[in-house]
């Protein structure tokens, strides 16, 4: 299918006023204690950090990053992976996309990046397609199963013990779309898009930076010399009993 340009420029707008909304959401939601009992803070210490912001901006990062792929991947990739293809969202569990043709029934999972599916993810993406494939067997099409990556150029068959085809970055826009070059319009047409959303975004990020930096200090740091309580906070993170609450640290380090 041919997406009429002005159209694919209006979604990839739309796409991403939806990714910017969410992203401001995660930061607005975002709760130091969540995040900070995920990371390693002898890590921090090996690495001589000192300073409560830049250990705070290094956890928000982290945990943006990871969120980021995943939200841009619901907001931006499946719904311009659906209307490029002129397929539909599908009701089925582990499948995005559904394009048919008279003959034949493609079922997408789409997913960012071509990230390695360990043994089990890929078994249970398996049984997500299995399950579509007996759902659809009274309509007597071809059923052709594919994980699909936005980006990358992992590109795998089929085989006997795992049905799916595996395909990604050009071949796998040019799949759904019929244009060898989507890829690198879908880049293109975000223009200066990206920049205008960021001008919104940066004062939330830094008022953000604010709140759980002052949490962090309150928390985890002496009160009276302002150093780190590395005690208290590999405590936070590792005791087997959970602190209920921190409490502010009166102890010099020295």
């Amino acid at each position: 299918m041919t997406l009429d340009p002005a159209r694919l420029e209006d979604l990839i707008a739309e796409c991403l006023r939806t990714f910017y909304r969410h992203r401001l959401d995660k930061i607005k939601e975002m709760r130091l204690t969540s995040i900070l009992g995920r990371k390693n803070p002898y890590l921090f210490r090996a690495l001589a950090t000192e300073s409560a912001s830049e250990i705070v901006q290094q956890i928000m990062r982290a945990f943006l990053s990871a969120s980021d792929e995943t939200i841009f991947g619901n907001d931006f990739f499946e719904p311009i992976a659906r209307e490029a293809s002129g397929g539909h969202a599908s009701d089925a569990k582990g499948v995005d996309v559904i394009v048919e043709t008279p003959n034949r029934i493609s079922a997408y999972a789409v997913k960012s990046g071509t990230v390695a599916q360990n043994a089990s993810a890929s078994a249970k993406q398996q049984q997500e397609f299995d399950e579509l494939r007996s759902r659809l067997f009274k309509l007597q099409k071809q059923f052709d199963p594919v994980l699909g990556a936005a980006y990358g150029r992992k590109n795998v068959d089929a085989t006997n013990r795992r049905t799916f085809r595996t395909i990604s970055g050009q071949k796998f826009w040019a799949e759904l779309t019929g244009d060898s070059e989507f890829y690198v319009r879908l880049i293109t047409l975000m223009r200066d898009i990206p920049e205008q959303h960021k001008r919104a975004y940066q004062p939330e990020w830094d008022a953000a930076v604010n709140r759980l930096t002052h949490e962090f200090f309150d928390q985890f740091c002496h009160q009276d010399t302002g150093h780190i309580d590395w005690e208290k906070l590999v405590r936070f993170v590792s005791s087997e009993e959970k602190p209920k609450a921190a409490r502010r640290s009166k102890k010099n380090p020295d």
